[in-house]
């Protein structure tokens, strides 16, 4: 199924409007200016839809999220869509399991260049959480999927994946070895099925979703969401063999954190910011001791969880949002940033 042109809303910005709002104007030292080009609305049909991850494969354009009829406590499904020109989305795949609460996936290609697409896996009874696990599923071709297969253990949550060399990295949040809250495990695997244990993150205040990247000198950055204490979301750097990590508050909370490095080095996040007027998805800059939000994107109440790609001088990030009539939505973004943000 296409979406309709109604269906899908661009909203072309000026980088005047909304590179600098005046919440966060910048000091000529500030973060690079960078443009919002435009915003589409790019799927709805669920009464839930939520969650997103983006990516590109095989020439093509994927994007997934959680379709259900809340943000919780549901059977929820993984829609994947694809799209040649990140205008016109077709739905490839809905994955499903019964009496499991599927949730955000995500994307990312194989060392074999095969999409996968990464899970969580919740149960709930009579609305009470009973436990998880992470699934992942395959597709040599973007059309035909595996059904979701169960990693690691109970009680993890492998939540965003990384490949590097090969290899593939990703942080689970499971319940605290002491006390109460969560902690992070860093695992690697070859293959996405059999996954070895790493290191223990040494992050306190119940760490959980977190997104790794690297450097071009091979060094793991990573960023993680926490939600106790200040709250605070933390910036960590580590070499080879990524045992050894220093670790550095970054001034805010975020939600649903992702980011990309640029080809110029600079890095940027996305995710969820917790305003007085309420939640809202922003683009930050980031270094490896702060996040400055720079672009508030079209967004509020239920919303976050990006997806990003650098393609063709220009950053695409999936998200959503439910400030259109309550509704949450899949939205699409694109932003500009200056030449040399490219070389």
């Amino acid at each position: 199924m296409k979406t309709s042109n109604a269906l899908s809303v661009a909203i072309v910005v000026s980088s005047f409007a909304l590179a600098f709002s005046a919440a966060h104007a910048q000091e000529d030292a500030g973060p690079p200016p960078v443009e919002l080009v435009s915003v589409e609305r790019i799927w709805d049909d669920a009464d839930h839809n939520a969650f997103t991850d983006l990516v590109r494969f095989e020439g093509a354009w994927y994007c997934t999220f959680r379709e259900g009829d809340g943000h919780v406590r549901g059977d929820g499904a993984i829609r994947v869509l694809r799209s040649a020109d990140g205008e016109e989305w077709t739905s490839v795949a809905l994955l499903e399991e019964e009496s499991i609460d599927l949730r955000d996936p995500k994307l990312s290609v194989t060392a074999d260049n095969r999409l996968m697409v990464l899970i969580g896996g919740s149960v709930y009874e009579d609305g009470a959480y009973r436990g998880r696990q992470p699934r992942v599923s395959f597709s040599s071709d973007g059309a035909e999927f595996t059904p979701p297969q169960r990693i690691l253990d109970e009680g993890d949550w492998l939540w965003r994946v990384t490949w590097h060399e090969g290899i593939a990295y990703g942080v689970s949040y499971q319940p605290a070895d002491e006390g109460e809250g969560t902690q992070c495990v860093l695992f690697r695997s070859e293959d996405g099925i059999e996954w070895e244990r790493v290191t223990r993150f040494d992050i306190a205040d119940s760490p959980n979703e977190v997104t790794l990247r690297f450097d071009e000198d091979g060094a793991m950055i990573a960023l993680v969401r926490r939600e106790r204490g200040d709250t605070q979301a933390v910036i960590g750097r580590a070499e080879a063999p990524y045992t050894d990590w220093d670790w550095n508050p970054s001034g805010m909370r975020f939600g649903g954190p992702e980011f990309i490095i640029l080809p110029d080095g600079s890095m940027w996040a996305g995710g969820r910011e917790y305003g007085a007027g309420g939640a809202t998805t922003v683009l930050a800059h980031m270094t490896l001791d702060t996040l400055t939000p720079v672009i508030t994107l079209p967004s509020g109440g239920d919303t976050s969880y990006p997806g990003m790609v650098w393609h063709e001088d220009e950053l695409w990030m999936s998200y959503y949002a439910s400030h259109e009539e309550g509704k949450s939505r899949i939205y699409l973004a694109r932003f500009r940033f200056p030449a040399d943000a490219a070389e």
